[in-house]
């Protein structure tokens, strides 16, 4: 509690510190770069709180007994960074806490191979519910960590995030093919279902093939299916569930604005992503009422059903009225007078039931009349990195100049202009396809979601961008 309150005044004594002005062409007014700037001090509390002192490892949900997840602890490995870069810790209490969770992820975590269990006690680090050496998630963490190394360059906090990194074998969990898993487990092996379209796995590949010890090669970067849909004459390469988060965790760390995949630019995507987003939402508003125009975001989250992938097209497009917080925080760089708009109103008019000490919620369902109870470390954690993104591009800035990233842009040629560069289409029929969706669990019971089952989706028409 006292570590809680030190912290705390801290992000008071600062609140007022202005925002530099973003790059980005959408400019915020000085009232709305305060309330962005407090909901990232305030979801930075739960980096601090929802830690555990010993091991520094980050619970994966507010809710009691929650167990780490390795996401929210690579989030939090950031974060803690980032806050000393912003004046919102001390240099000395980020670095403690950084250095305490490297040392343990390296020295007494469990993992297979350098990738790291989905969840772990937050005391002992060992695996629970029973949850996969998991691929996407380990490199989260890894990020994260290689972030904080540049942060503090020269100590042991760089040295363990790059003993971290250079440990973990990104070609054995291809399994002997040219897609990364998603993840191993002891009892049963490789799981069956790998990264093969397009999804929240571009830092896992940049990462991997970045790799300066067990590199993937670059046909693995043109493997995976780029399936082209549109909605409402916007086109999107697009995830299978149409989650937004599918199209926001990546650019949390990798600035893709002036970066192609052949001709593909991935801000531009994630952008029209965002707006189909919204506008999905409200072309549904006679079956769902509450939609609106700053009622909208639909993500994987808590539902009153459970978790879900609620999303939108060209995508699988469940939905129910459950509004993830994060679909409109994590979007502010793509689109930001509709996010910001839909934030504030969010804070103006449920306030009581949807926000905390500890920043939004995970969710909520005007409908049914629901709000859930808890915070997901790895949505706020998405949540203050594209804020920061969008008001000051810290993050992108330095993630960008890391030597894997630019291994990765060098090998996948990823800085060549469209013109330069020749794209090979074709259109297939109808298919069955078994994709799988990301997803986290609320109890170690709810195995269709945690385990990440597959789903079976009809595709009418499909546009497949080729390798070369």
């Amino acid at each position: 509690m006292k570590q809680l309150l030190f912290y705390m005044i801290i992000l008071a004594l600062t609140l007022n510190a202005p925002a530099q002005a973003s790059t980005l062409s959408y400019q915020p007014s000085i009232e709305d770069k305060k309330f962005l700037t407090q909901i990232q001090r305030d979801s930075l509390t739960y980096f601090i709180q929802f830690t555990n002192e010993r091991t520094g490892l980050v619970k994966d949900s507010s809710r009691p007994g929650s167990p780490a997840s390795i996401a929210s602890t690579g989030f939090g490995l950031l974060l803690w960074a980032l806050a000393k870069e912003n004046g919102w810790m001390s240099y000395q209490e980020s670095y403690n806490l950084t250095l305490k969770c490297l040392r343990f992820l390296k020295n007494k975590a469990d993992h297979k191979n350098g990738f790291f269990y989905h969840m772990l006690s937050t005391r002992s680090g060992k695996r629970v519910w029973s949850s996969e050496a998991s691929s996407i998630d380990t490199a989260l963490l890894v990020a994260g960590a290689l972030y904080a190394g540049s942060v503090f360059k020269g100590t042991d906090v760089e040295r363990l995030a790059n003993e971290i990194y250079k440990r973990v074998d990104w070609k054995w969990m291809t399994n002997g093919t040219n897609l990364l898993c998603h993840g191993w487990k002891p009892e049963s092996g490789f799981l069956p279902y790998y990264w093969d379209m397009y999804s929240e796995h571009l830092i896992l590949q940049a990462l991997a093939i970045g790799s300066p010890t067990h590199p993937i090669p670059q046909a693995a970067w043109n493997e995976w299916e780029r399936l082209e849909g549109s909605y409402n004459k916007k086109q999107v390469i697009y995830s299978f569930s149409g989650s937004i988060f599918t199209y926001q965790f990546s650019h949390a760390y990798i600035d893709f604005r002036n970066l192609w995949d052949r001709d593909i630019n991935y801000f531009d995507n994630s952008k029209n992503a965002t707006l189909i987003n919204r506008e999905f939402c409200i072309s549904n508003k006679e079956e769902i009422p509450s939609y609106s125009e700053t009622v909208w975001g639909l993500s994987a989250c808590l539902g009153p059903k459970g978790y879900k992938a609620y999303g939108a097209p060209p995508g699988k497009a469940l939905h129910d009225g459950t509004i993830a917080v994060h679909s409109a925080a994590g979007s502010i760089p793509f689109a930001p007078e509709e996010t910001i708009d839909t934030l504030k109103y969010f804070y103006n008019q449920y306030k009581d039931n949807i926000y905390t000490e500890y920043g939004f919620i995970d969710s909520f369902n005007l409908e049914m009349n629901w709000w859930s109870n808890e915070h997901l470390g790895i949505d706020q954690g998405i949540s203050i990195m594209m804020i920061e993104n969008f008001l000051r591009e810290t993050i992108w800035k330095r993630f960008m100049t890391l030597d894997c990233v630019q291994r990765w842009i060098e090998i996948c040629e990823l800085n060549k202009k469209p013109t330069t560069r020749k794209v090979t289409t074709k259109t297939v029929g109808p298919r069955k396809k078994r994709i799988p969706i990301k997803a986290r669990s609320k109890t170690p019971t709810s195995s269709s979601l945690k385990t990440k089952n597959s789903l079976t989706l009809e595709e009418p028409q499909l546009r497949i961008i080729a390798g070369e």
